[in-house]
């Protein structure tokens, strides 16, 4: 597993959405254009997931594939425990009722208010209750998009951001289990754009909601725990924010890491491997060559020479360890021991030397610089 994307705290969840080597196409014979290639994702219950790219590059396809808008042709995708890839229409239709999709088009009836179109969303459950009960319902979902007072309005009489927000409200208004937004702020103002997304994250820490965004706003990255980028048909990176930056300051602390850019720290963390180490495991030992650079991201380690008692260190999280041999192209000086189970981020010598490589280069820069001043 990538080092960005670890979290305990969701490690333990099957996935609400999983995607297995899914690609797609569109046309056939010379018309046939291929539009994703072997993708894979993972998305937990409770995660937003926000998706970045250029346009193009088959964000929306891979989205409405996961929203059952389009069958799956190569691959396994699976939505809240339903193989997509297997499905029957049949199977599809009750699916779709615990999916909420908010379209960048609005795709609004006009001759509808908007409470009727929110309530469209309603109408389609099995349990759906009185249309009092509904009315009541919608009228909730438009005062927390900020449209308490539109309730009546038709979207002609509407602006843009109005219209998005009453999508925003009827993806919202039957309590889905994933919800899938295509460009949800992208006509909104800032405030309104922070409203509609605060939503988002109390669905997601409240309910337990499963939210893959597509946007090109970057307005709204503070709310992703993880951010999936696509290039070309293919997801070319998928990193947890919060992890990303943890591992960036345990690096930057690193005094071997010192002076090296934070674009070239943000690229090591993308590169770092997590793996968990069993209590008693021997990880690195005396007199092999060094091969990994080592982060510790929980529990606790112990470091000793062959033959001495004494330890020459005790290591925790945010120590780190195997520097000294890649350094040097000396062996490895001591044994290193897990004393509890340990999870360590590591990098490989190839990398590190890339890191190394760069900072030299800023110190002669800085140097040369200074000196030509």
């Amino acid at each position: 597993m990538l080092a960005t994307q670890y979290d305990p705290a969701f490690a333990h969840l099957a996935p609400a959405i999983a995607v297995d080597e899914v690609s797609h196409h569109y046309g056939t014979g010379e018309a046939r254009k291929q539009v994703l290639f072997d993708n894979r994702l993972a998305v937990r219950p409770g995660e937003i997931v926000i998706m970045t790219g250029q346009s193009g590059s088959g964000k929306t396809t891979l989205l409405t594939l996961v929203g059952t808008l389009r069958r799956v042709q190569e691959g396994k995708l699976t939505v809240l425990d339903c193989p997509l890839h297997q499905a029957s229409d049949r199977d599809l239709v009750q699916l779709r009722r615990r999916i909420g999709f908010i379209f960048q088009a609005h795709n609004l009836f006009s001759s509808l208010t908007a409470l009727e179109n929110v309530r469209m969303a309603l109408e389609l459950q099995p349990d759906r209750g009185s249309r009092r009960a509904q009315n009541r319902r919608c009228r909730e979902m438009l005062e927390a998009v900020g449209l308490g007072d539109r309730v009546h309005a038709k979207p002609s009489s509407l602006s843009g951001g109005q219209k998005q927000r009453i999508a925003v409200a009827r993806g919202l208004v039957h309590q889905p289990e994933v919800l899938l937004a295509d460009e949800p702020t992208a006509a909104l103002d800032e405030e309104s754009g922070r409203q509609v997304v605060s939503l988002f994250q109390r669905l997601a820490r409240e309910h337990r909601v499963a939210i893959v965004i597509v946007t090109h706003d970057n307005r709204i990255l503070d709310v992703a725990d993880r951010i999936v980028k696509m290039d070309f048909g293919r997801i070319t990176r998928d990193a947890r924010v919060g992890e990303a930056a943890r591992i960036g300051e345990m690096l930057s602390s690193c005094e071997v890491f010192r002076g090296v850019t934070v674009r070239t720290l943000t690229e090591l963390a993308e590169a770092m491997h997590a793996e968990l180490f069993p209590a008693g495991t021997r990880i690195i030992r005396q007199g092999e060559p060094g091969d990994r650079f080592y982060v510790v991201r929980n529990g606790q380690l112990t470091v000793r020479r062959e033959g001495e008692a004494n330890p020459l260190a005790r290591l925790g999280p945010d120590d780190f360890f195997g520097e000294a041999a890649l350094l040097t192209g000396q062996p490895r000086n001591a044994h290193v021991e897990a004393d509890t189970d340990v999870v360590l981020f590591s990098l490989d010598k190839a990398a590190f030397h890339r890191a190394m490589a760069e900072r030299a280069t800023i110190d002669e820069e800085v140097r040369s610089t200074l000196f030509n001043s």
